[in-house]
């Protein structure tokens, strides 16, 4: 991997740390004392997306931000040597929580493929869990009657699609054209989203999360987002705050009602100006929200 932090260190200026798993480095976050927060990025991005969500919660908590293997500071592999799929991240989010000593009074933040990452998570290890906080994500399958946007649909489908994402950065290009709406983000900002994907080789892992979105019972990983739903009554009464980005055309509407039906308890703020990237566009407002979200759902110790 060419790309290297020191580049952005003023931006994420933070301590790499790296759990081996099935010979890959796993790269992860791990800042501040206290509860664990457990931070789960999607695609295509990677941990520096929460940079200041860790700055303003360390002090307070112990937060954990792993990069999936084939994003950010993880490693790379080729198909040959890793296997990407749904139930291949959930199994290295376990092992590294396990391995770090994380398994109780967990604080769940999860955005984009991390929602249905975090909520399978959830669904195995109910009793670890304390509180979610939802960024637009879905919590397991596309909402009763929803099809995929088109968009998607063709970068799932089509291998000129797939020759571009990984030739040309098209979906990252892409996702940082339309994925900031507010401030627009920063040139710098958004070459730091792209940057650990700097190769054709190191963007395996955007296009196969993309083909790994499961639509039909015949794909690979629709079994295993269809049981993350069966666990949705042990978290009743769990405290969640959704902060949601209302100019994400991909996690629209739907995806927000879903949630709100599934969790009538969730405290909900929507960001009419904010797109997909809602920590980028929103954060000003969204960290005084998380931090009142916490006073107000504070963790009892037995």
């Amino acid at each position: 991997m060419s790309f290297s932090v020191d580049t952005i260190s003023h931006f994420y200026d933070f301590a790499s740390h790296y759990f081996e798993i099935d010979g890959q480095k796993y790269h992860y976050l791990d800042e501040g004392e206290g509860d664990p927060i457990v931070m789960l990025h999607g695609n295509p991005s990677w941990s520096f997306m929460y940079r200041n969500l860790v700055v303003a919660l360390r002090k307070s908590h112990r937060i954990i931000v792993p990069d999936h293997i084939g994003c950010g500071l993880s490693d790379k592999p080729s198909d040959e040597y890793y296997t990407y799929r749904f139930e291949k991240r959930v199994a290295n989010l376990e092992a590294l929580l396990e391995s770090i000593g994380v398994d109780r009074n967990i604080t769940l933040v999860v955005h984009d493929w991390g929602g249905p990452i975090g909520m399978y998570y959830a669904s195995c290890y109910p009793d670890k869990i304390a509180r979610f906080v939802i960024f637009n994500t879905s919590s397991s399958l596309l909402p009763a009657g929803k099809k995929l946007h088109w968009t998607l649909r063709f970068c799932r489908n089509s291998s000129i699609a797939a020759f571009f994402i990984l030739r040309f950065n098209l979906f990252s290009w892409c996702a940082g054209k339309i994925g900031f709406r507010t401030k627009a983000s920063s040139v710098e900002i958004r070459r730091a989203y792209r940057a650990p994907y700097d190769s054709w080789q190191n963007r395996r892992a955007i296009l196969r999360f993309i083909q790994d979105i499961p639509l039909t019972p015949e794909d690979f990983s629709y079994k295993y987002l269809s049981e993350i739903k069966e666990s949705f009554s042990n978290f009743q009464k769990t405290p969640m705050l959704i902060c949601w980005g209302q100019k994400d055309f991909i996690f629209d509407a739907d995806f927000l009602n879903e949630w709100i039906r599934c969790f009538p308890q969730a405290e909900v703020h929507q960001f009419s100006k904010a797109g997909h990237y809602v920590l980028e566009d929103a954060y000003e407002s969204i960290i005084p929200l998380v931090r009142s979200f916490f006073k107000n759902n504070s963790i009892i110790h037995y």
